[in-house]
């Protein structure tokens, strides 16, 4: 592997696409002086690499690999279990005596403000580090029969497991829309992501504009964000950044445009807080909402939004039964437990 020479291709994925870019934020608590992205993660003495970071720097990235070596050396591990790319590569290429595994929390080989030598790039990578790769993970079914058809890992090597999520808190909505500033009364669309070209907030805005009585609200941060604020209709309010617990209980139903999804976790907890869901079919959006049940998921073409988003709006029955069921299938489908369970028995099995 070159890094050095793919360094310029590698650096913009990692910066923009979800399966590269997620990096935690910090949350507060501290191990030895560190923060730590949970508090409960101070109870299992973890081990920080203190050069791995998201932006391409071979030094840097020697430095990690280094690190990772000696941590690994000291350790002596029996699997590890590595997400990113980044941590992924640094993971795969320390030899040792330990079985690899690695989960896929989506990609963005359909993702079109990538170019095909970028792609071509990070594929070569991928196919590379599979032969390194003796469990792989998807977080969503139709994630990994995508990473296969490109030729990433045997079928006998891929599992697929949801991701657990827990309910949000609920807020009143009267409470929720006046934190948010949003109307008091009236039905409203939310739209919840980050506010970049992958999401596709601009078609958001357009799918709005056939709606000038119902109230938008797009929330969320990110590099499109000013321009969104911008050209947003009278009737959408841009707030950016949000809390998600206020965000779905102030909104009535829940709009997703995305070009590119891996499992999308906002509609997850949108589902479990009881909202009726429509959105378009990329990735494993599929596998959250049950469409014609639970809400509507459509191909990426305007007028079939406008479609289905009417189908709700206009039916407060149909809302109702949907955001029902939306609620009962993420309740049985995406828990901790199940996951927690299925991680357990590749290790086991190992």
């Amino acid at each position: 592997m070159n890094v050095g020479g793919t360094a310029k291709y590698l650096e913009e994925l990692i910066n923009s696409a979800p399966e590269y870019k997620y990096e935690a934020e910090l949350a507060t608590g501290s191990v030895q002086g560190q923060e730590i992205e949970s508090l409960g993660l101070a109870k299992l003495n973890p081990h920080r690499i203190p050069h791995l970071g998201r932006a391409i720097s071979p030094v840097n990235d020697l430095r990690a690999y280094l690190e990772l070596k000696k941590v690994i050396s000291q350790v002596k591990p029996d699997v590890i279990h590595s997400h990113t790319f980044k941590a992924g590569l640094l993971a795969r290429l320390v030899p040792g005596n330990f079985k690899r595994v690695h989960t896929y929390h989506g990609h963005l080989f359909e993702d079109q403000s990538f170019s095909a030598i970028q792609k071509f790039v990070i594929l070569r990578a991928e196919k590379y580090l599979a032969k390194r790769t003796d469990q792989f993970i998807s977080v969503g079914i139709r994630v990994g029969e995508e990473l296969r058809e490109l030729g990433i890992g045997s079928s006998s090597k891929w599992v697929s497991i949801a991701p657990g999520v827990e309910g949000l808190k609920k807020v009143a909505k009267t409470t929720a829309r006046k934190k948010l500033k949003l109307p008091a009364s009236g039905l409203i669309v939310g739209w919840m992501a980050r506010v970049t070209s992958v999401k596709n907030p601009l078609l958001a805005l357009e799918v709005a504009k056939e709606f000038p009585d119902i109230q938008f609200v797009i929330a969320g941060g990110g590099d499109l964000l000013a321009g969104v604020k911008s050209k947003a209709g009278k009737n959408v309010k841009v707030i950016g950044w949000a809390d998600s617990s206020l965000m779905w209980s102030a909104v009535d139903v829940v709009l997703s445009t995305s070009d590119n999804e891996g499992m999308p976790i906002a509609l997850i907890e949108a589902q479990l807080a009881g909202l009726p869901v429509v959105a378009t079919d990329v990735g494993s959006s599929a596998e959250v909402v049950k469409s014609g049940s639970t809400g509507f998921v459509v191909s990426k073409n305007k007028s079939e939004l406008i479609r289905a988003l009417t189908l709700l709006i206009s039916d407060s029955k149909k809302r109702t039964s949907f955001g029902k069921a939306a609620k009962v299938h993420a309740q049985k489908y995406f828990t901790v437990d199940n996951m927690n369970k299925s991680h357990a028995q590749i290790y086991k099995r190992m």
